[in-house]
């Protein structure tokens, strides 16, 4: 991959927009909006995932990402901004730019009562990271309502129960959902102020959870 443009967000800008994080559901509530955010440097063990896979070819893309811009001087994994850039073969001019944010954490509350650092967004990143054995600069978000909790559970075993796929199959459930009639209500909505940033997977849910 080569980089032919790129700008840089500061962290001032990249908090600020992330605060305006509207969700699917409930009135379109910013649920971030009385949260405290911030930037911090963390090891991926010390992160807990909810969805149950990877895919390889996510992880190798975010790969070869670092690795375009490691001759420019920009480590991708210890970002305290928002990076925005245009491979070969697109257009500055007319192309909206790819958004390539840090991993977004909540501290969330599980069904036991225990408190973990959930990986709310960005499991690819955190994931080719780890695959590095690299810490990870992320933005913890702390003190987010309860009545808006991430719409999924964190997974009880961990990395452990994470699958790295070439490709997701028919019928594999990609999170164990807090509320499985209505899980897209609780759903951050991050393409809303950075377009792009939530690629959409194939669908592969169970027939009961694909409304």
């Amino acid at each position: 991959m080569q980089i032919i443009k790129h700008e840089l967000l500061t962290e001032a800008d990249l908090l600020s927009r992330l605060k305006r994080t509207r969700l699917r559901g409930f009135d379109r509530a910013e649920v971030y909006r009385d949260a405290t955010l911030e930037i911090v440097e963390i090891d991926p063990a010390a992160l807990t995932p909810a969805q149950r896979y990877v895919l390889q070819e996510g992880v190798q893309a975010i790969l070869d990402v670092a690795d375009a811009f490691e001759p420019l001087g920009i480590d991708i994994f210890a970002l305290r901004g928002a990076l925005l850039f245009w491979p070969e073969g697109s257009d500055p001019d007319n192309d909206a730019p790819i958004p390539f944010l840090p991993p977004v954490i909540e501290e969330s509350v599980e069904k036991d009562g225990t408190k973990v650092l959930l990986i709310n967004d960005g499991i690819h990143r955190v994931y080719a990271a780890r695959k590095r054995g690299r810490k990870i600069n992320v933005v913890l978000a702390r003190n987010v309502p309860p009545e808006y909790p991430y719409y999924a559970y964190a997974l009880p075993q961990g990395w452990a129960q994470v699958d790295e796929l070439q490709e997701l199959q028919e019928g594999y459930q990609k999170k164990e959902y807090r509320n499985p009639e209505n899980y897209k209500a609780l759903f951050r909505d991050f393409n809303e102020i950075f377009e792009g940033v939530q690629k959409q997977r194939p669908r592969s849910n169970p027939a009961h959870l694909k409304a």
